[in-house]
């Protein structure tokens, strides 16, 4: 049964949604319509475009492969030092991105804690695509691993004990019980991972840089077109705007849809 909402919460609610809306029509406004696809379709943005996908296809794949694990154990296992643990993984979600990215230098840059044994193997990552890759991993991984655990917190562990209980090996039961129960809070948070590495900024500029063709991803080009052409940073703005709109549209109600947490 539905119910009016009382004056007093309706109005801060109505004006909180005009102060998150306002912004955004702005941007709607103020494109750039009778040239916007001559301008989405220049060479630099398209070049920026294909990068922001490289970078955050790979952001996506690594944080799948690390993430999955860090949120199974956070989860389900009970282990000294798991609070701190789960502030790790949380935390790039809060820092500054800028941070993020002094961060990032001083932990794998060159004279980073990190970086002469990596220069030994060849590897340098600041100012290098994979560079922009580890930065968009560091600030979107955070995304999936909440989504993620608070799906398994909220399934009955009877499910995965039961598929143990009939010779299933360790892993089984994560592959065939675990994930497809948690299959809506996997998609929402491998979404929302994918998007944030997409409009990742602070931390790649920082520990990556503002190369052309290597580390200049679109937010990284709407920051130079805004110094010299408005009109363009806000049509690649338009751009991320609508990716970002679509991913939260198809998304709808997953991360909020109901588990089943026993068997009846």
């Amino acid at each position: 049964m539905s119910r009016r909402p009382p004056l007093l919460l309706a109005l801060p609610a109505l004006l909180a949604v005009a102060f998150l809306l306002l912004p955004l029509l702005g941007i709607v406004a103020a494109a750039p319509w009778s040239a916007l696809a001559g301008r989405l379709t220049a060479p630099a943005v398209t070049e920026a475009l294909g990068l922001s996908l490289l970078v955050s296809g790979w952001a996506l794949l690594i944080s799948l492969l690390l993430g999955v694990p860090l949120a199974w154990l956070l989860a389900r296992a009970d282990f000294p030092g798991r609070a701190l643990v789960r502030c790790l993984a949380i935390l790039p979600m809060v820092l500054p991105p800028t941070v993020a990215g002094v961060a990032l230098l001083q932990g794998l840059g060159r004279r980073g804690l990190l970086g002469g044994p990596l220069e030994a193997l060849g590897v340098t990552l600041p100012f290098s695509t994979a560079g922009a890759v580890v930065a968009a991993v560091f600030v979107s991984m955070p995304f999936l691993v909440i989504s993620l655990e608070g799906a398994l917190t909220g399934l009955d562990p009877h499910f995965e004990e039961a598929a143990a209980t009939m010779g299933a090996g360790p892993l089984r039961p994560l592959r065939s019980v675990t994930l497809p129960m948690t299959g809506p809070a996997l998609t929402a948070g491998a979404a929302l991972c994918w998007a944030r590495a997409l409009g990742e900024f602070g931390a790649t500029i920082t520990f990556a840089g503002n190369l052309p063709g290597t580390t200049q991803t679109l937010p990284l080009k709407v920051y130079l077109l805004l110094q010299d052409d408005p009109a363009g940073a806000t049509a690649v703005s338009l751009l991320l705007l609508a990716i970002a709109a679509a991913v939260l549209f198809a998304l709808r109600g997953r991360w909020l849809g109901p588990l089943r947490t026993s068997p009846d």
